[in-house]
């Protein structure tokens, strides 16, 4: 089989930012949002970041689930900042949610995907954004309003505005080096537990 080719064209530049610093940097203070976190990585780091927060819904397995989870709950709570974060792997599973989302077209909802290029929870072969494919044009072109391409610090203050201020529904590219998230052991992450724990909080 010949080797992939990455893509030449529309290219952004390497990614610099460490994720343990850049994920905790965009969303600053958890707390004031419901959050919604995809397979392993990001569920994680944002378990991490909430310290067992209710608010947070992180997902230990069901990849591709996050988006989708997030659109229902921003639908169902609209008076309510809603976050989603996904890995780029885990969205290329379900990158047809976006079309869906853009046109339900949410104003409180952000999606934010923290893009490493690799498939980390399989053995961290490059994944298609790894390649070339650029999901934050992919976002633009289902009609996301707001689009959002985090590669440096000098952009990281327009992307901590859109996730706290909104104004309309946003995706967020949020583009890191490969490495390990942040990891502190502590989350359970077992799904029914999750449920649970979630719902409570939310509904009272």
């Amino acid at each position: 089989m010949a080797k992939l080719n990455k893509l030449q064209t529309a290219s952004l530049p390497d990614a610099v930012l460490d994720r343990r610093r850049a994920v905790p940097a965009l969303i600053e203070r958890p707390g004031d949002f419901l959050m919604v976190a995809g397979l392993a990585g990001t569920a994680w780091e944002l378990s991490a970041l909430t310290h067992e927060s209710p608010s947070l819904f992180g997902l230990g397995g069901a990849m591709g689930a996050a988006p989708m989870m997030g659109l229902g709950l921003a639908l169902a709570q609209p008076k309510r900042r809603v976050l989603v974060a996904t890995g780029d792997g885990e969205l290329l599973m379900n990158v047809g949610a976006l079309a869906t989302i853009a046109l339900q077209n949410p104003p409180n909802l952000t999606i934010i995907c923290v893009d490493n290029g690799h498939y980390g929870e399989t053995g961290n072969q490059d994944s298609h954004t790894g390649l070339g494919v650029r999901l934050d044009l992919i976002a633009a072109g289902c009609g996301f309003p707001v689009v959002h391409v985090i590669n440096a610090e000098a952009d990281m203050a327009e992307g901590r505005r859109l996730v706290r201020e909104g104004g309309g529904l946003s995706f967020i590219l949020l583009r890191v080096t490969e490495g390990p998230a942040t990891h502190d052991g502590k989350k359970n992450l077992v799904p029914h537990v999750e449920r649970d724990r979630f719902r409570s909080a939310l509904l009272g």
